[in-house]
């Protein structure tokens, strides 16, 4: 996972090789996203700084990417999964210089340019991306982000008016007044908004926003049999895409079903590592599997379980309760938030990033999206109609970026390791979104996520395939998040609480625990600005605001844990 940092719109040349410096220390402090290699680039009215994690093509692609003119500069985050169908299309338009899949982009700028097309031509990206583009002929800059926001990115202006871009924000929250999160799937071009953030453009346009209804009189157990083949086939054509690497992967397996999904996927495609076409699917037919939790978790001996099933070569990785309180100030610089949730399954993420990459490992296959896709959130029982849990998916798609993708990205990226989302590939999102809400609903005799499970009934042994969810930070050993309350509780007095509107007006912390993580955050990213760009309300077990409604019991007993749905949560075993 790679960092990108540009300042652009400066007003003279000379701004530039005055601000070198600078570029190059803001930088510096993304560089654990890529601790591979550093590059810049400096040419009249535009910087672009960039720092490496090489996944593909680790023996050249560096960035900032060139066109073989000299006129078009590149600074990209992330993965372009069709890269090589594109470039086949685009050889006889563009001269590609390296094997990077980031190096498409140029070409399809090169060919989008000419007919002024430029937002139609990022629909043909399948991929995880941020990136800012350079045209030194006309003076233009492009920026762009991934439909679901997977990679990070933020924008602000100076105090010079000069526009400032970052993949974290810790890159730009001390130069910038005011700046913002990036929003996903939109393109940014300075030529025709004329430097007006309002000039922004979606880049894609999903078909599945809208509510699908079952037809009438359809046979019900035959469309779920039909869409679980669907599901299971979109899912593996996704699974083989994302696993495009010229370096040792692996997977995160909590021994949940989503990530169990995946890993299964990978394990066979890793047996078949030559296509019919003698190229390799990856370097690495061993898959590598990671878990992560305090001694004696639920989710290590479910994810044992999967491993033994699977046959990967399984990592148990535990850690104390004190080693998780210990990092929370630099898990919160890492992923910039105060959000409970997201520090509270962060965290022990965080820390199993650091052994991955002791290990050797620079990419891993993670679930996230399909809690948001299949409604697999315990709350999702509640739905008062197919058509409002359907409403939910949507509204908690919309932000992910905000949550679990900011949680993956960057717990991973805190030390050069790559996450990567199968559930949330543009088609496969295309396929699951499209499905019917009725066959997706969860109920008092249907297990959430009822779908997905029939999908993979023959990848995973029964134990796990209809184990209950938990919530990541409820899995990894309940006595995680109980010890965090404990510790907010001990640092946080009765008057803090209760005087918290007067020091933190926007999302005011309700809870102890809340209140401590907005303190940290707020140490290490004072502004207004920085605050803002996190969001706030009420969630029940991870549910959007809007969802409180569905129970009345909701509004009293919020809590973003999973044990908060207490009539159907299932407590395990002594």
């Amino acid at each position: 996972m790679c960092s990108i940092l540009a300042i652009l719109d400066l007003a003279a040349p000379v701004d530039s090789e005055q601000l070198r410096p600078m570029l190059l220390e803001h930088s510096r402090r993304m560089r654990h996203r890529g601790p591979d290699w550093s590059g810049v680039f400096v040419e009249g009215r535009a910087m672009l700084a960039h720092e490496r994690l090489a996944i593909v093509d680790p023996a050249g692609g560096e960035q900032p990417l060139r066109s073989p003119d000299g006129e078009l500069a590149l600074a990209v985050n992330g993965e372009i999964y069709n890269h090589r169908q594109l470039r086949e299309e685009l050889e006889d338009q563009y001269t590609f210089l390296t094997a990077s899949d980031c190096e498409v982009i140029l070409g399809l700028y090169r060919r989008g340019a000419r007919t002024e097309e430029i937002a139609a031509w990022l629909e043909e990206l399948n991929g995880i991306f941020a990136f800012v583009l350079w045209d030194a002929k006309l003076g233009r800059y492009l920026i762009a982000r991934d439909p679901m926001g997977v990679i990070p990115l933020y924008w602000g202006r100076d105090e010079h008016g000069r526009l400032v871009v970052a993949s974290e924000m810790k890159a730009l929250h001390d130069l910038c007044p005011q700046f913002e999160a990036f929003p996903p799937g939109q393109l940014f071009d300075s030529k025709s908004a004329e430097g007006d953030p309002a000039g922004l453009r979606p880049t894609y346009r999903p078909s599945w926003r809208a509510f699908q209804e079952l037809g009438a009189g359809q046979d019900r157990a035959k469309a779920e049999r039909e869409a679980a083949l669907q599901i299971r086939a979109a899912l593996q054509t996704a699974v083989e895409r994302q696993l495009m690497t010229d370096v040792p992967y692996g997977v995160l397996l909590s021994g949940g079903l989503d990530s169990s999904v995946v890993a299964a996927l990978a394990a066979a495609c890793a047996d078949r590592r030559v296509e019919s076409d003698g190229r390799e699917k990856a370097w690495w037919p061993r898959l590598h599997s990671f878990a992560v939790g305090l001694e004696g978790s639920p989710d290590l001996d479910a994810a044992k379980q999967v491993a033994d099933h699977l046959g990967t070569v399984h990592h148990s990785m535990t850690y104390t309760i004190q080693e998780g309180l210990d990092a929370l100030r630099e898990v919160i610089w890492h992923i910039e938030t105060y959000d409970v949730t997201t520090i509270r399954a962060s965290t022990p993420m965080f820390l199993m990033a650091r052994r991955i990459k002791a290990m050797g490992v620079k990419m891993v296959l993670s679930g996230e999206g399909a809690d948001e896709i299949f409604g697999g959130y315990l709350y999702f029982h509640k739905a008062p109609s197919a058509e409002e849990f359907h409403a939910e998916t949507v509204r908690k798609l919309d932000a992910l970026h905000q949550f679990d993708c900011l949680r993956a990205n960057k717990s991973m990226a805190a030390f050069g390791v790559e996450a990567r989302v199968p559930f949330l590939d543009r088609e496969f999102l295309e396929v699951a979104m499209s499905v019917p809400a009725e066959l997706k609903r969860s109920g008092p005799q249907r297990m959430e996520k009822h779908l997905l499970r029939l999908a993979a009934e023959d990848l995973l042994p029964k134990a796990v395939l209809w184990r209950q969810k938990e919530q990541f930070s409820d899995g990894v050993g309940y006595g995680w998040i109980d010890s965090l309350r404990e510790l907010a509780e001990a640092r946080v007095s009765e008057q803090d609480l209760a005087r918290a509107e007067y020091r933190f007006a926007h999302n005011t912390p309700v809870t102890k625990e809340g209140y401590l993580y907005r303190s940290l955050f707020a140490e290490l990213f004072p502004s207004e600005a920085a605050a803002q760009t996190v969001p706030g309300g009420k969630s029940i077990a991870c549910s959007s605001p809007a969802a409180i409604a569905w129970d009345a019991a909701f509004a009293a007993n919020a809590d973003p844990s999973g044990r908060a749905i207490r009539d159907v949560h299932v407590a395990p075993e002594a």
